[in-house]
């Protein structure tokens, strides 16, 4: 199978600019492609995934790949898939951010200034004279056009400042620096970034005279109406103190049953033909699908030592099998555990409920239970006059399972 059909297959093309000719470059050929992310978080969260994962297989496939991280743009803000205006940080924050992201996305791609490159925006928009930019640059772009784009048009209702209405110009001229110095033809984004992709390839036609691409991802939503990485506490980060690598894994391993072979295809480099062989079954076999796609994405994204914990994990918790050392912990000194604690209490310090409010009403509910002891009394006392089998798994609900361990005084 060609490498352009394998895209398709997988689901990383929503859309694309001359089909057929890059098509034909990806099969036969070699192309510089690149993707860009503005540091306004300290950490990546799954959703930014899945162009970098485009890029790695392109890269895998002999094909040369560009990161830009944007300390430039993230100056600004891109108003693409926002209903308000971005929060304006300082440069020292952008500076920090852009670090702890390249580290990153150092996990998934090779960046060694040969095969990769680590680039940071700043370089080249930084030191700009704005008469200058607005005259070799701005005089290329219609504003009629740029409104015409999807992404201006939602955010006329909401407001669009003259400072976000820089950003296409902004990432254009980016595309126009790559190209001009890494010979870089193809840009790889979310959907979202269509229109800005578009326009850096018409900059670079109108003053290079030369023929670039685009292609965009899909925005991956579940089939459940949720959006994909979206979870209780907010976004599935990447950075182990934002996201455990057990919540980390457990998400995968809890997907949708009809969500499972589209992950795998995406967030995994197992073959279309043992995807298939794993995703055949609608019934109880699914669950080893899931199981295979938590290891496979937690181990890529925090390693194999920390997948095959996690795995152990919640294999103890919900199997009886395997150890808990992967599992999140709550550990309580032993003069605590005599005197007792109040189960509204216990859950919010277990990160179970994010208030004794909550806590109260998971209680009412009947979501609540240590070991097999169910709990439906919000002034319950957890303490050492309990009589409970050893070790003790606090549970909320289905899936959510914290270890509560005894410090020894």
């Amino acid at each position: 199978m060609s490498l352009f059909s394998n895209l398709q297959k997988r689901g990383f093309v929503k859309q694309i600019t001359e089909p057929e000719n890059l098509a034909k470059i990806l099969d036969q050929g070699h192309i510089t492609a690149y993707c860009g992310v503005d540091p306004t978080g300290s950490s990546l969260h799954v959703g930014h995934l899945v162009p970098y994962l485009l890029l790695r297989r392109l890269q895998q496939h002999g094909h040369k790949v560009i990161v830009i991280v944007g300390g430039g743009t993230a100056r600004i803000g891109d108003p693409s898939g926002k209903t308000e205006t971005r929060k304006m940080l300082s440069i020292d924050e952008i500076d920090a951010n852009a670090e702890r992201l390249s580290q990153q996305l150092k996990r998934f791609l090779i960046l060694d200034g040969k095969s990769g490159f680590l680039v940071n925006n700043a370089e080249w928009l930084a030191p700009l004279k704005y008469l200058d930019f607005l005259r070799d640059i701005g005089s290329h772009f219609s504003v009629n056009r740029m409104l015409s784009f999807e992404t201006y048009k939602k955010r006329l209702e909401t407001g669009l400042t003259f400072l976000e209405f820089n950003y296409q110009l902004l990432q254009s001229y980016d595309y126009l620096q790559l190209f001009d110095r890494y010979q870089c033809r193809l840009q790889v984004g979310g959907d979202d970034q269509w229109g800005n992709i578009v326009a850096g390839i018409d900059l670079i036609r109108r003053l290079r005279q030369e023929e670039t691409y685009g292609l965009t991802v899909p925005l991956i939503t579940r089939s459940d109406g949720k959006k994909m990485g979206k979870t209780e506490k907010g976004s599935l980060f990447l950075d182990a103190n934002l996201t455990p690598p057990y919540e980390f894994y457990q998400y995968w391993r809890n997907v949708p049953d009809q969500d499972v072979e589209q992950f795998l295809k995406i967030f995994t480099e197992l073959s279309l033909d043992e995807i298939h062989d794993l995703t055949r079954y609608q019934d109880e076999r699914i669950n080893h699908a899931k199981e295979r796609l938590a290891w496979e994405i937690t181990q890529m994204v925090h390693g194999e030592d920390e997948a095959n914990a996690c795995q152990r994990a919640a294999r103890a918790a919900f199997g009886g099998e395997g150890d808990l050392a992967g599992m999140p912990t709550l550990t309580i000194s032993q003069q605590e555990w005599d005197q007792g604690i109040l189960i509204p209490d216990l859950l919010v310090r277990a990160g179970l409920s994010p208030s004794k409010t909550e806590s109260r009403r998971l209680i009412q509910q009947g979501g609540i239970s240590i070991n097999q002891l169910k709990i439906d009394n919000p002034e319950f006392l957890v303490n050492s006059k309990l009589d409970l089998a050893v070790p003790i798994l606090l549970k909320a609900g289905k899936k959510r399972r914290v270890h509560l361990m005894i410090e020894s005084s």
